[in-house]
């Protein structure tokens, strides 16, 4: 059993059989697993410190997850989030997005598609993807991205980012001036292939990026758009 198997994955899922669907596969795979029905129940769990990941459903009886997720992201908590959307419920992809979700699946799902998703997340947080050989320090503006110590400041202050939105930020900065396609990004950060509405997830995560980062988010001097073909960080501020 290597290092990624011995990762402890929250399941939060209010429907019993599903649940112990997941609990069964997960376990199955090596995990250790947590599971509750509740979102405050979840909160909590995440605060104690126990879990890697959370597997987020939307839909829960004492409050949604997207309120789960925006507390924890608030808090400052990076660890990797999966929200659980309904079918074809666009909203809820974004909005989930938004709050600061690093990636979403939709139901009804294959445990198989499943199981890419939480693999590609711990490793983009913990695994070979989660550091790079490069440069030690990165800085523009007054950005600093310290890559060894995986820690970003602006203006002396430390920056809250998620695992992925690191990992995003991290790539671009590492390779200037170079452009890279919303597929190419998924590819690389998020480790997997294209599909539908896939590419609307990085276009929100180099929002969040320009947010959190660039003085005018609207108008950004760094993390800049390749018009028709994708993004990239310049050296050059326009």
């Amino acid at each position: 059993m290597d290092a990624m198997e011995r990762h402890t994955i929250l399941v939060v899922e209010d429907e019993p059989s599903v649940a112990r669907g997941l609990e069964y596969g997960l376990k199955a795979e090596g995990f250790t697993v947590l599971l509750t029905g509740s979102g405050r129940k979840a909160l909590e769990i995440v605060r104690g410190g126990a879990p890697h990941l959370v597997l987020l459903d939307i839909r829960l009886p004492d409050m949604s997850g997207f309120d789960v997720c925006r507390l924890l992201r608030e808090e400052g908590r990076s660890l990797p989030i999966l929200m659980v959307t309904a079918k074809d419920e666009e909203v809820d992809k974004v909005l989930g997005l938004e709050l600061g979700a690093d990636d979403y699946i939709v139901k009804p799902f294959s445990f198989r598609e499943l199981l890419s998703r939480v693999h590609a997340a711990l490793r983009r947080a913990y695994g070979e993807l989660a550091s790079t050989p490069g440069p030690e320090k990165i800085n523009f503006g007054d950005v600093s991205v310290d890559i060894p110590r995986m820690r970003v400041e602006r203006g002396g202050a430390p920056v809250a980012l998620t695992p992925t939105e690191y990992r995003l930020l991290r790539h671009l900065v590492t390779h200037p001036d170079q452009v890279f396609s919303r597929d190419s990004l998924l590819e690389i950060v998020w480790g997997y292939d294209n599909s539908v509405d896939s590419q609307r997830t990085v276009d929100v995560h180099v929002r969040h990026l320009r947010e959190k980062l660039e003085s005018e988010p609207a108008a950004p001097r760094w993390l800049v758009t390749v018009r028709g073909t994708g993004y990239m960080f310049t050296r050059a501020p326009r």
